[in-house]
This record gives C-alpha cells, structure tokens and sequence, in this order.
C-alpha cells in the first residue's frame, strides 16, 4: 500500500484553511469591511388626479407612470406588457390625451389628471367605448383590452379635434373616421388575438357612423 504523501496533506490543510477565512470575510457586513453602505433611492412628494381623485404620495423618482398606477394606487387594469412602448397595453390618458404610461415617469405628472380603464365606466355605467366592444366582440383574451379602450377614446377625440394624422390626404381638413385613420392611429396598440376589424367597427359605432 503506497504511503500518502505528507506534502499533499499539508496542501489540502492550507486550501481548507483559506477557504474558511474567505468564507469568514466575505460574512463580515459591508459597513464593517469599510464599504460604502447603498444609497436610499430618492423620492419626492408627488399630488395627481387619477379618476377624479386627488392623490398625494411620496413616490421613488424612478417610478414610471405605469408602476405608480399598479404598484402604488393598486389600479391593476392598466397592463404592463413590453415595458418599452411598443405594445399600447398600458395606454391611459393624460389630461385627456393618450400615452403609453410605461415611458412616462410619475414625478412628471404632478398636478394632471389622469383617465385609467378603471375610471371611464362602471359596471353599472359602460362608457359607450366599453359597451360597444363588448357588442362588435373587440377583445378575445382581453389582456390589450384596457389599453386599446382608452387608445380608442383618445383617437376619437383626436379626429373630433380635427388632428391629422400620416394618412389624412389634406392636413387643413378635418380627418373623417374612415378604416386608414382608424388603423393608422390605433398602429401602436398591438392585439396579439387579431380582433382588430372588430375594434375598428366598435370605434365606428361610437363615432357614429360605420366605417368607410
């Protein structure tokens, strides 16, 4: 039987021995160790409207519009989808004008008022937009469904208010609800389900007219 070298037994007593000082520092707090301790993250006060009502908070100022709405207000019927813009499902309105609200931050709306599914309509009171979505069947899993009612009464206004957009032909006259508005200004609210004839015909009905 071969004899074990001593050598090597005083190698894996010094390789145990440094493994358990390193252990040993890396517990020791970082305060302790002389490192920095982590900054808090800024906050500032923040007095905003959403659904009629006034809502004073100190808020981080990292957070965006979006996770204000859902994380601080508990108002989960605004969706986080891309978190990038390019979705529309977390679409709200602003003082009457529609944002994806992923890409605002909330310290930047002090003083607005803001329009959430959950404030257009009641259970007992469908918003008309509401109410002809369930009709012309605008939604299928519903996850885009908050963001493309609001989107859709933010276009509406937009055309009543005569805004052009890339397709109207004549920019000094005032954009018909025809199917290129419609399509053209609902692009950034994406509907992965497809139901977006029959988004186009409940925004028709509301505008009071079918679409051309």
């Amino acid at each position: 039987m071969l004899e074990q070298d001593p050598s090597f037994c005083l190698s894996r007593r010094g390789l145990m021995a440094g493994t358990a000082a390193s252990a040993a520092l890396t517990a020791v707090p970082a305060e302790a160790a002389g490192a920095p301790a982590a900054e808090r993250p800024a906050t500032m006060p923040l007095t905003i409207e959403v659904n009629g009502q006034r809502r004073s908070l100190e808020v981080d100022t990292r957070t965006t519009l979006l996770d204000l709405l859902r994380e601080n207000l508990k108002l989960t019927g605004t969706k986080k989808g891309c978190d990038h813009g390019q979705c529309g499902a977390c679409t709200v309105l602003v003082n009457g004008e529609r944002i994806n609200s992923c890409l605002s931050l909330a310290v930047q709306h002090a003083g607005d008022k803001v329009t959430t599914i959950e404030g257009l309509g009641t259970l007992a009171k469908l918003h008309p937009m509401q109410a002809a979505f369930i009709k012309h069947d605008g939604y299928q899993c519903g996850y885009c469904t908050p963001g493309q009612i609001c989107s859709a009464v933010g276009v509406l206004d937009e055309i009543k208010r005569g805004i052009p957009s890339h397709v109207s032909g004549d920019i000094a006259a005032k954009p018909g609800v025809t199917a290129d508005e419609m399509r053209e200004r609902m692009s950034g609210n994406i509907c992965r389900c497809g139901a977006y004839s029959n988004i186009a015909d409940a925004m028709a009905e509301v505008a009071g007219g079918s679409r051309a």
